[in-house]
């Protein structure tokens, strides 16, 4: 995969959209925290916003983008589905109240966070969701924690724009890769610091040093180099949030990409109970 470059790192554009390629992941930010989280982040430049229903958030994420005076057309806004509001009915009126909690009249993007349980088909969900599209209420769609086999259902039932998963230098994601670029699809990462554990990695810290960042701006610059990647990290703390920032003043070469690839090791954090079987990475 060719690296992007400096001038082009900073959006991703699939199917015909842009979409701003670093956004503020919002997973346990609450409360006025979570407010003046999302304010300060699009003061300093963040124009991606990523929630769920499950994060219990929206109305302050919603009162964080109000605080900032932008116009909404300036912000993409992506959120969730969770797993009990799956079914065709559940689906279209918990969307409707997430778009009245966020205090906006549409999103940009909805994702099924999660794979339906039991007998409930992926079909339900995205029939549901392409009404909502219909209806000028979202604009994209997808899927979240899909593995390949049910991506391909999915792709099968409707026009997916993203899938969002788990995705760091110590796990690859080899065939979600493969069928975004196959499929023109985003990869949002989350947890792409790997909850702070690629802070410690030698590889990471001597490519950093390299370069005068981090090894988290490392990580985030592989990631966003990578032409179909998004990235939301989570920062509560301003001092994170304009680090994470901090990643369109250099450039990897094709050798440190490598490096970095050559890290994967399997290393899933986000595994519940409920998750669907990986059989990759």
């Amino acid at each position: 995969m060719t690296p992007q470059t400096i001038e082009d790192v900073r959006t991703k554009e699939i199917q015909g959209a842009e979409v701003p390629a670093l956004g503020l992941g919002t997973w346990m930010l609450e409360g006025r925290a979570c407010r003046e989280a999302v304010r300060d982040a699009l003061e300093v430049g963040y124009r991606h916003l990523d929630t769920a229903q499950a994060y219990g958030n929206e109305e302050e994420v919603g009162r964080g983008l109000a605080d900032s005076r932008l116009p909404r057309d300036e912000v993409w806004l992506t959120t969730k589905l969770w797993l009990e509001n799956l079914d065709h009915d559940r689906a279209i009126e918990s969307a409707r109240a997430s778009l009245r909690r966020l205090g906006t009249e549409y999103l940009d993007l909805l994702l099924i966070h999660w794979p339906p349980e039991g007998d409930l088909s992926v079909a339900e969900p995205l029939r549901a969701m392409r009404r909502l599209q219909a209806d000028g209420l979202v604009r994209h769609i997808g899927v979240s924690n899909f593995p390949p086999p049910l991506l391909d259902e999915a792709l099968d039932e409707a026009e997916i724009f993203c899938e969002q998963v788990e995705y760091h230098p110590f796990l690859g994601q080899d065939d979600i890769l493969q069928a975004c670029e196959e499929w023109d699809l985003l990869l949002t990462a989350y947890s792409p610091l790997a909850r702070g554990a690629v802070l410690e990695d030698g590889t990471l810290r001597e490519i950093g040093e390299r370069h005068g960042k981090s090894p988290a701006q490392v990580t985030l610059r592989w990631l966003l180099q990578q032409e179909q990647v998004a990235a939301v990290p989570k920062a509560a703390s301003a001092e994170h949030r304009r680090g994470n920032l901090d990643v369109f003043d250099f450039e990897l070469s094709l050798d440190e990409m490598e490096e970095i690839h050559a890290l994967a090791r399997g290393q899933r954090i986000v595994d519940p109970e409920f998750a669907p079987r990986w059989e990759t990475s």
